[in-house]
């Protein structure tokens, strides 16, 4: 926030104008002790390091909602970069603002305009939450591998031999915990 004002700073100015002011010495270390606590208060709230992250992350989170906005509601190129340059510009404007309570109502009133122009049917990419193949990966079950063409499982035999191996593992432990299965066993009803 530019230059940092200390303590020393505001007792050195504050004593040199009420040399020149008569007043007892009491009043003066009355107000010397006010002005030194509103600037404690300010560096109270001025912003910590962490903050400092925090906000950021939150303005670029909410420049890049508004970009994916009007990405979704011009779907011509120039004329969505058009609108993306003049969001930039107000983007910008901004950027040296210091005071933390005008970039918290900024902040505030941006993400209620991304919010109040949102489009009816926003852009989704199809992997993203969503999207049209959202967890759509089909993971095949085991059972597929026992129809492979031996040729194909001669690609890959270290594999094959230890899964015959826990497949017999497997039956094993199914005898021995379930009993064996019977021919009328096989029906589902």
């Amino acid at each position: 926030f530019g230059r940092t004002v200390t303590r020393t700073d505001i007792s050195h100015n504050f004593f040199q104008k009420s040399l020149q002011s008569p007043s007892n010495s009491r009043s003066v270390f009355r107000r010397f002790r006010k002005v030194s606590r509103s600037v404690n208060r300010f560096r109270a709230r001025a912003m910590s390091a962490p903050a400092v992250v925090a906000h950021t992350k939150r303005v670029c989170t909410l420049y890049k909602k508004a970009l994916r906005n009007l990405e979704a509601w011009y779907d011509r190129r120039y004329i969505y970069r058009y609108h993306a340059t003049i969001l930039r510009a107000r983007f910008d404007q901004h950027k040296a603002e210091r005071d933390p309570a005008v970039i918290a109502q900024l902040v505030a009133d941006g993400e209620r305009e991304v919010f109040e122009k949102q489009h009816f049917q926003p852009k989704k990419f199809p992997m993203s939450p969503g999207g049209v193949a959202f967890e759509r990966e089909v993971i095949p079950p085991d059972w597929v591998l026992d129809y492979w063409h031996p040729l194909e499982k001669a690609q890959y035999p270290e594999y094959f031999a230890r899964r015959e191996k826990r497949k017999e593992e497997y039956v094993t432990w199914w005898e021995k915990q379930y009993g064996k299965a019977t021919a009328t066993d096989s029906h589902h009803h």
